[in-house]
């Protein structure tokens, strides 16, 4: 197949051109710099400049003969307390994004895939649900909740396959997030966020690999899928406990608590809802009808490879520390 990926120098986007272009598909990542240019390149895929914003860069990267478009461009923010204009900003990337990359679709496109997120489905009541469940969309999520719908209508129109892959949270080595929490850890810094007054009521999350988030992808592709899926480990776990987990892992201090109501003064109630409300969801129907597996299938394999990683290249020196626990269990001294 011939694809076209948006967000092709992302955390899920260079994924995506790796794992597709190594099951023999001709991928094109759409790429805005030389470093992304060279991100491609050596991930497999055929670099070309555009911008999602920019519907006559897209008509010229985007040609006739691609059949599968995947708009995985986003614009999270990357702040502490993200201002109202940094989730506007992540709202047209995602939005007028998908919309121009539709407009600069050929005739002959077979499929477009969209990775949402799963906590646009979450319950009022903090009840576990699947792909079948009412939408509540909030203020982080309403402009995901647009382009599925989008999706869909013109999916009956233009007559291509639409597919929504609903994504956990992401955690890996080389993700953003996952890199501050791991910094914030070993310096005491990153207090579990809970509901009550007092933040002792956790909530249960549901997390995924960015590397099995991108092989549900490929097997998207490949079935020719269409319709929502929830891409998430095999299990759901709290806050509390997958921070707690991975401070052990880092052999870091044992992280702090915090109310929910306090949290919201220092990253904003969009960042503090995502972690303290409820989103235990399911991925049967992805295993079922995609074919899928995850590697890493619950948060205690994909932090192991986390910190394996991370001792690998040098990431843990950078953070203060030599190494977590090794292999007899006994730990080395860290600096916090």
């Amino acid at each position: 197949m011939r694809i076209v990926i948006t967000g092709s120098t992302g955390v899920l986007g260079r994924r995506l051109v790796d794992r597709l272009s190594d099951r023999g598909h001709e991928v094109v990542g759409l790429v805005r710099d030389e470093e992304g240019e060279a991100v491609v390149k050596r991930r497999g895929g055929t670099p070309r400049y555009g911008d999602v914003l920019d519907t006559e860069t897209l008509r010229q990267a985007v040609d006739d003969d691609v059949e599968v478009l995947i708009h995985a461009a986003t614009a999270i923010p990357g702040s502490t307390n993200p201002s109202d204009e940094e989730w506007a900003r992540n709202d047209r990337v995602r939005l007028d994004g998908m919309r121009n990359l539709l407009d600069a679709a050929p005739d002959g496109v077979e499929q477009v895939l969209f990775p949402s997120v799963v906590w646009i489905a979450r319950q009022p009541d903090g009840s576990r649900f699947d792909e079948t469940a009412e939408r509540h969309p909030d203020r982080g999520t309403q402009s995901a909740a647009v382009v599925e719908d989008l999706l869909r209508e013109r999916a009956a129109t233009d007559d291509f396959g639409a597919g929504i892959l609903r994504c956990g949270l992401f955690y890996a080595p080389d993700a953003r997030d996952t890199r501050q929490w791991g910094e914030r850890l070993y310096d005491g810094n990153l207090p579990i966020i809970g509901r009550g007054l007092f933040g002792r009521r956790d909530a249960e999350l549901s997390f995924v690999h960015p590397d099995d988030a991108a092989a549900a992808f490929v097997e998207a592709v490949e079935n020719e899928a269409h319709g929502i899926y929830h891409i998430v480990d095999d299990e759901s776990v709290t806050g509390a406990v997958f921070f707690e987990t991975f401070a052990e892992m880092l052999d870091a201090p044992e992280p702090r608590r915090i109310p929910a109501w306090v949290a919201r003064f220092f990253i904003g109630k969009v960042s503090t809802d995502i972690i303290s409300r409820p989103m235990a969801t399911t991925n049967e129907r992805a295993k079922r009808e995609l074919g899928w597996e995850p590697e890493y299938a619950t948060y205690r394999e994909g932090l192991q490879q986390v910190i394996e990683t991370w001792q690998s290249d040098s990431t843990l020196a950078e953070f203060g520390g030599e190494s977590p626990a090794d292999s007899t269990g006994e730990h080395h001294s860290v600096s916090t």
